[in-house]
């Protein structure tokens, strides 16, 4: 059990699964993170929260507790590829399950589209809100201008936090702007040609084989080959954010 050792001594609370897992007053929090801003959030919920990239590898995935949560980042509006796949192969005993979703620049009805899958999944969430952070999409976005504009994160997750600790039911109202902006989204991805995200990320002859890479990518898609790092595409970017030299 990949999670019983950093956390059995530490256990507080009702049994979740066979791990031991810490439980503070915002429940047991499940997080993905690729930048930090998630990891962030999540650390706000939980002195330690668990990572959905190791307990993915959990052979048992029952967890109870009196509230659990879920956060990420959205990836076209949605959860990522990994977060859904353990949702799909957890059991969550819980009165309480909430979900945070943070985002960079538009959520285009983020909770509504999580709304969706968890209810095909067969979870019912009692509270799904979505938090607007720095947009650290590297090839899109200048990380400077981020961090010059003012988006509140402290004060909404002040609410957040406030929320989940007197159990509000809520679901984060979702607008036909919201809606427009997401079949945008779609529209753009299906016009685009196909290999072009492998233009994003190139890997250079700077790599110095350090293998940082294989190590934190939550995904897996790297490998070496003679010295060197090999990726398979996916956006998440922990790898660049993570590398010791970047262009």
């Amino acid at each position: 059990m990949i999670l019983l050792q950093p956390f059995e001594k530490m256990f507080i609370g009702s049994y979740v699964g066979l791990q031991g897992i810490v439980r503070g007053i915002w429940g047991v929090v499940f997080y993905f993170t690729a930048t930090g801003n998630s990891l962030y959030v999540a650390k706000q919920l939980c002195e330690h929260p668990v990572s959905i990239a190791q307990a993915v590898h959990d052979k048992q995935k029952t967890y109870r507790a009196e509230q659990i949560g879920i956060v990420c980042p959205m990836f076209g509006h949605k959860v990522p590829r990994l977060v859904k796949e353990f949702l799909e192969q957890a059991t969550f005993e819980t009165p309480y399950f909430y979900m945070i979703l943070t985002y960079g620049y538009r959520h285009g009805g983020a909770s509504e589209l999580a709304q969706q899958m968890l209810k095909n999944i067969g979870i019912h969430p009692a509270y799904i809100n979505v938090l607007w952070m720095l947009d650290n999409f590297l090839p899109s976005f200048d990380m400077n201008k981020q961090k010059e504009m003012e988006k509140h994160v402290g004060e909404h997750l002040k609410q957040i936090r406030e929320d989940i600790r007197d159990q509000r039911r809520f679901l984060s109202p979702v607008t036909a702007a919201d809606r427009a902006a997401h079949q945008e989204f779609l529209s753009r991805k299906n016009k685009m040609p196909e290999g072009l995200l492998q233009n994003f990320y190139r890997i250079t002859e700077k790599c110095i084989g350090c293998e940082i890479c294989t190590r934190v990518c939550p995904e897996h898609c790297f490998h070496m080959e003679e010295h060197k790092s090999v990726w398979s595409p996916d956006r998440c970017m922990y790898c660049i954010q993570n590398a010791p030299f970047r262009l």
